[in-house]
């Protein structure tokens, strides 16, 4: 190796940088122009510094075209390799070219087109291949697909398939599999997956032979579409075109169909992958492992952890925290403790998905002695993450003093508390509305130098805005934006709700037009929670506006939309306008709840169409609707309205058949009704029947039964005493 001259560029700066002049010094010095191959090859073999200093030397290019003699192409194929400047070797090629009787070879053209490539002078090239078809150059398959790789490095997948195709009509190169499988590779790494299929299936129109890498890649392709089943018929198709799959084809698919909840596909080609002799790496097992702890199949997935052992794999932390994550998910704490004691060398992450197990089943004191004992048993300190855990779940229990105690417990050890963690102090005070002493903590976060992020403020505003506090509110909106955080969603939100609590509609429409201004797109909290706020100012063609304007900008109402809008309709009286609506839910797809249902038989029941309400109950039983007990005891308070106690009376006998249990207003109702037609045995033998199955009579019932008793022996009373006066 030649060693580097002070005068060399740093190596940190382009290296293609030699001027042309400098490049024919080179020629000289090296004895090119005496056409001596043994003088370049001793003059490249040479460690001494003053062959360099030459080289960079400047000459005088007007004498060095005198003493210039013929350059050959392989001379200049070497030296094009150089690390020259584009316009330098584009010079020397041209000045090459001009020589009599010269003639470029492939290999001239192949190394400046190469250096074009890589300096991304795509439209040199290409001009270069043209010259190349010009001068009779017969095109070879490296070239094409060394351009391509070019174009794939430049990020243009796109000309890396046109050259593809010009291959063939412009050039006369017929691509093989090689030239097939590198553009795969260059459109799936491009991001370009359905173009890649494509190519794939005309390769096979023109009667091409795909190779295992081409199979490898498309595979790849048709999961990045979501299309996994293509993909394992492509795996049956491989030994029809001679190929056998490997360990990428089987790996590829495996993840593909764990990352679709297909875990039982997964495990079976995992099987196959065996059988074929094909060896899974340690993710192949982690994504089925992962796959079947999302489908809540915990015991398999460590079943399969065993598997990997005895077959001689080694698990990593991924794959014993996916395994730990799902035993504390299905509240299998104490098997995850066990797990934790085999992993070899245990990491801070692992302790940390058992502690967050503990905290979630509200285990504290076993978070706080795995935090405290522990860790320190194999040489572990908690870090911000622990203490995070632990200080979030307290919260949410409403521990705050406890949250604050493990706060000085981080100071104390030396764990510097982050955003994070006064974000969730934060959040625990204001969800219990303590609103001072969240003030408190924001006050010593800036102490800290830290500021609020994003769901800081929005734990603040939502919180003011549930206090009525909207002016405080309005404030904290506003040193949210000139601190440099963009309000979201819930931001808005929340001050929409505020508005609305205090019954500032204007200004809460106000606020959802700013909020559509500023960029963010609305969701289904933000039009039912304007949508109830004039519900229950009566103002339901405002809110129907909102239902409209809901639709048009893609945002579906939900169940507790229309919901809402049934039950201001029946309220109002309109029961038959909530009809309507009910039968356009229907058409729209949406499918009916028990609380829409119960709304409309309670409207049909208080304007006296029981019967219609029961011929709706029978309808939505017929669309796959089952009633619940609401629903029944409407309709039996209305027949019993109706003084039509033997139908009400039928129906209370169907309900066992139907499966619903009666609660104490279904036996009340009916006592009730007994009682005001003065049937006070059937009452009474209801009763019996109730206790007999479970009924416990509560005051209500006590207080009809007793009521209607001693009115009827006062009546009895006074019955036999207007007879005894008469007889005396």
């Amino acid at each position: 190796m030649l060693k580097r001259s002070k005068h060399l560029p740093h190596p940190r700066r382009k290296t293609q940088s030699l001027p042309f002049k400098n490049v024919v010094s080179a020629i000289l010095i090296s004895g090119i122009c005496s056409n001596s191959t043994n003088n370049i090859a001793k003059a490249a073999a040479s460690e001494s510094e003053n062959e360099w200093e030459s080289l960079l030397k400047p000459f005088d290019l007007k004498q060095l075209k005198k003493v210039l003699s013929k350059i050959t192409p392989y001379q200049l194929s070497k030296f094009l390799a150089l690390p020259l400047d584009v316009p330098t070797s584009l010079e020397l090629f041209r000045k090459a070219s001009a020589q009599k009787g010269y003639c470029h070879t492939f290999d001239v053209y192949y190394t400046l087109i190469d250096k074009l490539g890589a300096a991304k002078e795509f439209k040199a090239l290409d001009k270069l291949l043209l010259q190349m078809k010009e001068d009779g150059i017969v095109f070879r398959e490296s070239l094409f697909i060394m351009i391509m790789k070019h174009y794939g490095r430049a990020g243009l997948p796109g000309q890396a398939t046109r050259l593809l195709l010009d291959m063939r009509k412009i050039f006369s190169c017929e691509p093989t599999f090689k030239s097939y499988s590198a553009v795969l590779g260059i459109l799936v790494d491009g991001n370009c997956p359905k173009v890649a299929v494509n190519v794939f299936y005309e390769m096979l129109n023109k009667g091409v032979s795909p190779s295992v890498s081409c199979f490898a890649r498309v595979i790849k392709a048709l999961c990045m579409i979501n299309e996994v089943d293509s993909g394992c018929s492509l795996l049956r198709d491989m030994t029809k075109h001679g190929c056998v799959p490997n360990s990428i084809v089987y790996q590829t698919l495996i993840h593909a169909l764990s990352k679709a909840n297909r875990v039982g596909d997964a495990l079976r080609l995992l099987e196959e992958m065996f059988l074929m002799g094909c060896i899974p790496d340690t993710n192949t097992f982690n994504d089925v492992v992962t796959g079947l702890c999302h489908s809540s199949r915990i015991h398999e997935a460590a079943k399969l952890v065993d598997r990997m052992l005895a077959r001689g794999f080694a698990p990593d932390a991924i794959t014993y925290g996916v395994l730990m994550h799902g035993f504390c998910r299905t509240d299998q704490i104490d098997e995850a403790r066990a797990l934790l004691y085999r992993v070899p060398n245990p990491n801070i992450v692992l302790f940390n998905i058992l502690i967050k197990g503990f905290v979630a089943s509200g285990r504290f004191d076993e978070a706080t002695a795995l935090i405290r004992e522990g860790l320190m048993n194999v040489g572990l300190q908690p870090d911000i993450y622990t203490y995070n855990i632990l200080i979030h779940g307290l919260c949410q229990k409403g521990c705050l003093v406890s949250a604050c105690e493990v706060l000085e417990e981080m100071s104390i050890k030396g764990c510097k508390p982050n955003v994070i963690t006064y974000t969730i102090l934060i959040g625990g005070y204001c969800n219990e509305g303590r609103l001072e002493e969240a003030n408190e903590l924001l006050i010593e976060m800036s102490s800290q130098g830290l500021s609020l992020n994003v769901v800081g403020y929005n734990c603040l505003v939502s919180a003011l805005c549930k206090d009525g506090k909207i002016q405080e509110a309005l404030e904290t909106f506003g040193d949210m934006s000139r601190n440099g955080y963009k309000p979201d969603i819930f931001t808005f939100n929340s001050l929409i709700f505020g508005f609305c609590v205090v019954d500032k509609m204007e200004e809460a429409l106000s606020m959802y037009r700013d909020m559509l201004l500023e960029g963010v797109i609305a969701n289904t909290v933000t039009y039912n929670t304007l949508i109830h706020a004039f519900l229950k100012k009566g103002a339901i063609h405002e809110a129907l506006k909102l239902v409209n304007d809901m639709l048009f900008r893609g945002c579906a109402p939900d169940e507790y939309t229309y919901s809402s809008l049934l039950h201001a309709l029946c309220k109002d009286g309109a029961v038959e306008k909530a009809l309507g609506l009910f039968e356009e839910i229907l058409r729209k797809g949406v499918y009916p709840n028990n609380i829409s249902c119960n709304i409309l038989i309670n409207g049909l029941c208080k304007i006296g169409k029981v019967q219609k309400a029961l011929e709706f109950l029978r309808e939505m039983i017929h669309r796959g609707l089952t009633p619940d007990i609401v629903a029944y005891n409407t309709l039996l308070n209305g027949l019993c309205k109706l003084g039509c106690v033997r139908e009400a009376t039928s129906l209370f006998d169907k309900l066992q058949f139907e499966g619903i249990s009666p609660d104490p207003i279904t036996y009340n109702t009916l006592i009730s009704s007994y009682c005001r037609m003065g049937m006070l045995n059937d009452a009474h033998m209801l009763l019996n029947r109730g206790v007999a199955c479970g009924f416990i009579p509560n005051e209500v019932t006590w207080h009809i039964l007793v009521r209607n008793f001693v009115k009827k022996g006062t009546q009895e009373n006074q019955t036999f005493s207007g007879y005894s006066n008469c007889l005396f």
